[in-house]
């Protein structure tokens, strides 16, 4: 899953990052960025959900993201980090997991979730752009269907504690 900017910036960033993204997969297994990791807690009332993340904080892990990937362990997931409050844009370009993707504000809050699917054909789309509804400084991509199955709504507190 890749994130883009928001409309009218976008467009561009859709080809800049397309184009990336048949280089990379197209590129042999080693060209796979390395991502940092970490423990995320997600905390809703007394109900505490701990998964391993991997964190996509560069513009190249953030492209890259878990493309190619044919599946993602039930506790595992991808944290996306921003420099700044956006509405940055998400698509399945070369996704082929369905995703559930949470949006999560400066304060380290659940915002929105929404759910995304794996299109018809994923190297080429159409792709569907997922947003928030508001401004979000991080994103969480799970398995789709987590946050349902593990009790977890807007509302929720997270917290990140990298691993060395």
């Amino acid at each position: 899953m890749s994130p883009v900017t928001r409309r009218p910036f976008w467009l561009l960033v859709l080809i800049v990052t397309g184009g990336a993204a048949a280089v990379v997969a197209a590129a042999p297994s080693s060209a796979v960025p390395k991502f940092e990791r970490g423990m995320l807690t997600l905390i809703q009332e007394n109900r505490r959900v701990t998964l391993t993340v991997e964190i996509a904080k560069t513009t190249e892990t953030r492209s890259y993201g878990l493309m190619l990937r044919k599946s993602l362990p039930e506790n595992a997931g991808m944290l996306f980090v921003f420099e700044q409050d956006a509405r940055w844009g998400f698509w399945m370009k070369n996704t082929l997991i369905p995703l559930s993707i949470g949006f999560i504000d400066k304060n380290w809050r659940l915002i929105e979730i929404k759910d995304m699917r794996v299109v018809d054909d994923p190297e080429r789309g159409p792709f569907p752009i997922y947003e928030a509804s508001e401004p979000y400084r991080y994103a969480l991509e799970v398995n789709q269907g987590f946050f349902e199955r593990k009790g977890i709504t807007t509302g929720a507190r997270l917290e990140l504690t990298p691993l060395k």
